[in-house]
């Protein structure tokens, strides 16, 4: 049973030092430094983060409404297992989303932003995802630029969210070659649609570019978890 909740925006005018703490405890449970059903005390959590409890005990519970974070009775806080059923969920996200902020993007994309995108991915192309976290960042700024302007801030934020929530978990698991050389001729190929004020192409592009980024992630996480039970036997 999925007892996952929507991912929640950030209310507008958050304190920030309480946005950092909770974007630091996500990111660690999201990307495995933080394991799988280990107990969050907030004392050692203050003191990991430099900060006082009160950040912490409230990150807590707005990570626990996410579901990221399970509170049993008696026991305190515990780390939810990242499992297949989360990343589907959040990757089904992107694919609702991305195609619709996509379509305004190419409607009005001047060459200026034509030359952004191919500036962004020419940077990708040299890095040759040497740095899986510069290339995550690249990537992100790669698809952001397309949707950043769009009119739809609820869509755009909500988005926003779930690929930061992706890209810390695509961090537990390395880039297979093939996927390499896939992500560079997607880029491409968007870029070529794009120019062309293709709309259909570009979305038919898109959608094949994020659902096998999303079945990837999944794939390579399916490999580690059956490792790990390899070597635990």
């Amino acid at each position: 049973m999925n007892t996952s909740s929507p991912i929640a925006l950030a209310a507008d005018g958050a304190d920030t030092s309480q946005t950092a703490i909770y974007d630091a405890i996500r990111h660690d449970i999201l990307s495995g430094a933080l394991e799988a059903n280990a107990r969050l005390k907030i004392s050692e959590l203050a003191k990991r983060h430099n900060t006082s409890t009160n950040p912490v005990r409230e990150a807590l519970q707005q990570l626990r409404g996410e579901g990221l974070v399970l509170f049993t009775p008696n026991r305190g806080a515990r780390v939810r297992a990242i499992d297949m059923e989360f990343v589907r969920d959040v990757a089904e996200v992107g694919y609702q989303l991305e195609p619709y902020l996509v379509t305004f993007f190419v409607e009005t994309a001047s060459e200026e932003d034509i030359e952004a995108l191919e500036a962004i991915q020419t940077e990708i192309e040299a890095l040759n995802f040497a740095d899986k976290a510069r290339h995550t960042e690249l990537n992100h700024q790669f698809h952001e630029y397309m949707y950043e302007r769009h009119y739809n801030r609820v869509a755009f934020g909500v988005w926003k969210q779930h690929r930061e929530i992706l890209g810390s978990i695509s961090t537990r698991v390395p880039i297979a070659i093939g996927r390499q050389e896939a992500i560079v001729q997607e880029h491409r190929d968007l870029i070529s649609a794009i120019r062309e004020q293709d709309v259909a192409r570009t979305v038919d592009v898109l959608n094949r570019h994020i659902q096998d980024a999303g079945r990837h992630v999944v794939d390579q996480l399916r490999i580690n978890e059956t490792r790990s039970q390899g070597k635990s036997l």
